[in-house]
């Protein structure tokens, strides 16, 4: 078949085209010195198809979040109680990562970018913190009710944003060469690892703090006939128990107290 009758490449969408053109002009004469004006011209369109898209050009740096936000959010809403929430959340932020590892390159740009113009870095702060709440949201649902509800809610989220944007650092640092995967999961790993069990105790009321019990067995158990010096005393006490509760508790299963 000759060229002349190949068929012409399909344009790019509209969209798509002012994010390349955008990019472009960011990487040749710099974010500050790129206008709406320019990147437009580049891409062929008009100013009025610019801001249908985009409300300002800090927006086209990050064009991607406002439908991964959306995304997120849906996916933690379809959860339900058979869902253990510290892993849920950190699933969602997997999705996030994996908005990043779809474009590797645009991906280390946009981070090469944010890194020159901290106008830009104050926008993608403000664009986690929107992640973060939504995290936050759905696990002070999960944790209504229950000791430190909130304040577990609001620690796990923050905990989670930052065990993702550690591993999205590190794979950007690499040019987006390493393997993502093995980044975000080495990360949020130690999220639940950390924050599991402690969610998981406080599916049900928890007894006081200070709950602790001793008993001395004998050769037929516990509290069998008197106690005699060869006999083994178990003290049974929570974790956050305090010392002095410990101590006291020893002395008195002894004869001491």
């Amino acid at each position: 078949m000759s060229s002349s009758s190949a068929a012409p490449a399909a344009k790019p969408p509209i969209r798509d085209a002012l994010v390349g053109a955008a990019f472009r002009l960011f990487l040749e004469h710099g974010y500050e010195q790129t206008t709406v004006d320019d990147i437009v011209t580049l891409a062929g369109v008009g100013r009025r198809s610019f801001f249908r898209y985009f409300p300002s050009k800090e927006d086209v740096v990050f064009p991607d979040h406002e439908r991964c936000l959306a995304d997120m959010t849906a996916f933690l809403a379809a959860g339900g109680p058979e869902h253990d929430p510290v892993r849920r959340v950190c699933d969602a932020a997997r999705l996030v990562f994996g908005m990043y590892a779809e474009n590797p390159t645009f991906s280390v740009q946009r981070y090469q970018l944010t890194r020159q113009v901290p106008g830009l870095r104050a926008y993608e702060l403000s664009v986690v913190w929107r992640y973060e709440r939504a995290l936050a949201e759905y696990l002070r649902a999960r944790f209504a009710g229950r000791p430190d509800g909130i304040l577990n809610a609001d620690v796990i989220a923050a905990a989670v944003v930052a065990a993702h944007n550690n591993a999205l650092r590190s794979w950007l640092r690499s040019d987006g060469e390493d393997d993502p995967g093995a980044a975000v999961d080495h990360a949020l790993g130690h999220v639940q690892r950390t924050f599991g069990r402690t969610a998981a105790t406080q599916a049900a009321p928890s007894p006081p703090a200070t709950a602790t019990a001793a008993a001395w067995l004998g050769p037929a158990g516990a509290g069998a006939g008197p106690a005699r010096p060869d006999d083994v005393v178990v003290l049974v006490a929570r974790r956050d128990a305090p010392l002095w509760r410990l101590v006291q508790e020893l002395e008195t299963a002894l004869g001491r107290g």
